[in-house]
């Protein structure tokens, strides 16, 4: 079965999809797929879909949402091409003593290849090698076509998966942007940095990061202005100031002084890595 999370929710198994449109069935494949290739308790798909006031027939009802599962994936293995025995519904979605496991048999995941880019790009930019970190975090955050689990109707646990794998993705992205501007790509990086910074009002990082592509660009005023906007929206919306690491990064640019703008692309961007 290849499962796709980071976006749209997609299941499929020979190329057809398993993906149930009613919200409840919905919500149970989506957590099913977060943990593919392990067991997910009952009590956490069925904290999942009612909260902590389940209803009496709650578990009676899972099966039932199960069934309706397995139902589509019966249809799917049966439109498999290949001769000789084919698995059954039941070895794909497997009860175990303790709950479910939706068994991919090696499919492919968006998660895990997500997962394995952008280690090999963290890993790479750990080892000073900027344009391999900056390709395969590209090629990482590539795989992305929208929200994770969007269309998903969710509930607390798959909330917080929602929210874990936008994190991901955001430290990915931080990481990326950070390699390009080691590599110099600063004004290829401003409309990128334009959108995300409207996105992230209070992002420090993306922030420090549109300020040096800005300098380096000879946008020195622009570049102290983003300053002042993060500043204030810093205090109204949290209270706070910010960090002693954007503040180097301002204080960099105004010692820089109008016309100069660093001749190495490492050049603030290692302050960068201490904001916060």
């Amino acid at each position: 079965m290849d499962i796709e999370v980071l976006g749209a929710l997609d299941a499929r198994e020979n190329g057809v999809s398993v993906t149930p449109t009613a919200p409840k069935p919905r919500q149970v494949l989506a957590l099913l797929a977060l943990h593919a290739d392990q067991v997910v308790p009952v009590a956490s798909l069925v904290e999942e879909l009612w909260g902590d006031k389940p209803p009496r027939s709650a578990r009676t009802t899972l099966q039932t949402y199960v069934l309706q599962l397995r139902e589509l994936i019966s249809a799917a293995l049966a439109q498999d091409p290949e001769p000789g025995p084919r698995r059954t519904a039941k070895e794909v979605l497997v009860t175990t003593p303790g709950g479910y496991m939706l068994n991919t048999s090696g499919g492919a995941s968006d998660i895990r290849e997500f997962d394995r880019l952008a280690g090999l790009g963290y890993r790479a930019m750990d080892a000073g090698d900027f344009a391999g970190a900056a390709s395969r975090l590209r090629e990482a955050l590539a795989l992305w076509t929208g929200s994770a689990l969007a269309g998903v109707q969710t509930g607390a646990q798959l909330e917080m998966e929602r929210k874990r794998l936008e994190e991901t993705r955001l430290c990915a992205l931080d990481q990326r942007i950070d390699a390009d501007l080691r590599l110099g790509r600063h004004r290829e990086l401003l409309g990128e940095l334009t959108v995300l910074v409207s996105r992230y009002r209070t992002h420090e990082t993306l922030h420090g990061q549109f300020m040096l592509a800005l300098h380096r660009s000879g946008r020195r005023s622009e570049a102290l202005d983003v300053y002042q906007r993060l500043r204030t929206s810093l205090v109204r919306e949290l209270g706070l100031e910010p960090s002693a690491g954007l503040s180097r990064v301002q204080r960099m640019i105004l010692m820089a002084g109008p016309e100069s703008v660093p001749a190495r692309a490492t050049a603030g961007a290692e302050a960068l890595s201490r904001v916060g």
